[in-house]
């Protein structure tokens, strides 16, 4: 008797294992081999234009793509546009007059429509043109499972609720981070997608003014183009080579040289200190590893299946 109960619950187990995990195993790198077959040549193409013609392109995407699926997970609701009745993520605090790459996205939305009519979903396009801007800007490229299908709806508190402020301590990173299903370690390689970009001053001003755990003559440098008052849409780069992927972000921080408060914090004497400064002497190892989180991300919530649907415009629902 004993022996049956314990196989049943066993077997109960696996049945809610294998549900929790049914929509990531639906995600598949072939998954358009035959309905769309150049969709990754289509989408490298036009990003490759892109980034030609505003190297901030790839950090845009990058940053588009983490938006998205840290809020209900990856399922292009991010991309979704405001109506009478509708209201979206783009206003949201963490992204109204902030989040960039929606041109580009239609764009290639575009060109993956004239291929593969009603096919390939926002989100997959979105995977991987973000995988392309980094591999465009010299990190590791990574096999983007591909599958998910588009949100019909979109949530602005989630957006407000679920997206680390630039000003986090890291208790607040590593909490929101875990709240996602990610280690502290993978936020922190994570957090090296800051090694491409820009930030608007009102995103660090606090910092290079009223931080002590910041370098006196990098602060100094950054209140030249970032004033105590007015000035805050204009822009600083995020680390030392913000147009190429490497481990510059890391070597920066343990300079004290992080822009933003939240980036700092994995460096000032807490629990990332160490991998901070690994990551600082081993470029190989975090290419190797942001690759690996950044399939892991894109994993978070999907829509698979018959959930949800195939945009064919991607600011809007069919």
């Amino acid at each position: 008797m004993a022996s049956a109960a314990k196989f049943f619950c066993l077997a109960l187990l696996l049945a809610v294992s294998l549900l929790a995990s049914s929509g990531n195993a639906q995600l598949s790198a072939n998954f358009y081999a035959t309905s769309c077959p150049n969709l990754l040549t289509i989408v490298r193409n036009q990003m490759t234009q892109a980034v030609n013609n505003e190297l901030r392109v790839a950090a845009v995407m990058l940053r588009l793509f983490f938006h998205d699926c840290f809020v209900n997970g990856c399922d292009a609701s991010v991309l979704l546009d405001d109506t009478a009745t509708f209201t979206g993520e783009k206003n949201a605090a963490p992204n109204q007059n902030s989040l960039r790459g929606f041109v580009v996205m239609d764009n290639i939305k575009t060109r993956v429509e004239a291929a593969c009519n009603a096919t390939v979903s926002c989100a997959d396009i979105l995977a991987l043109a973000a995988r392309d801007g980094v591999v465009l800007r010299g990190g590791q490229s990574w096999t983007v499972p591909l599958g998910r299908r588009d949100a019909r709806t979109a949530s602005q508190a989630a957006a407000n609720n679920q997206l680390p402020a630039p000003g986090s301590s890291l208790a607040t990173l590593v909490n929101v981070f875990s709240n996602k299903g990610f280690t502290a370690s993978e936020l922190t390689v994570l957090s090296g997608a800051h090694t491409i970009g820009q930030a608007r001053c009102t995103n660090f001003r606090s910092r290079i003014y009223n931080d002590t755990n910041i370098a006196a003559a990098f602060a100094t440098t950054r209140r030249a183009n970032c004033p105590a008052t007015g000035g805050d849409a204009n822009l600083a780069p995020l680390d030392s080579t913000p147009n190429r992927f490497d481990n510059t972000y890391y070597s920066d921080l343990v300079a004290r040289r992080g822009l933003l408060r939240s980036d700092q914090e994995l460096f000032n004497g807490g629990s990332q200190d160490a991998a901070v400064r690994a990551y600082s002497n081993d470029s190989a190892s975090f290419l190797r590893d942001f690759a690996a989180a950044m399939v892991k991300m894109g994993n978070l919530s999907p829509l698979t299946g018959t959930s949800g649907e195939v945009r064919r415009n991607c600011r809007r629902i069919n």
